[in-house]
């Protein structure tokens, strides 16, 4: 039964977030960048920052439910969040 318990608390700290159709946990309250979501999508991504990519989401918080996650940009995440990664080519 602990197992389970620890198992609940961890989920009230997490929310989970879906990157080009998968799911994925990251912790409540916080803030993505756009690296963290396009690693999500593509793990080869740091080794690789030439790639550029497009980085749009949808069912966000507040006033800016959808938009644009540029380079170098954040986010706060909210549970059910959709972020879709398109390669835009190379800088």
């Amino acid at each position: 039964m602990a197992k389970q318990d620890e198992h609940d608390n961890q989920k009230d700290k997490t929310v989970t977030i879906v990157v080009d159709g998968t799911p994925h946990e990251v912790p409540k309250n916080e803030t993505i960048t756009y690296t963290e979501v396009v690693t999500l999508a593509h793990p080869d991504y740091p080794q690789h920052p030439e790639i550029t990519y497009s980085v749009t989401y949808t069912r966000g918080n507040g006033n800016k439910p959808e938009g644009i996650l540029s380079p170098g940009g954040s986010v706060k995440v909210k549970d059910g969040m959709s972020f879709i990664v398109d390669r835009t080519g190379q800088s």
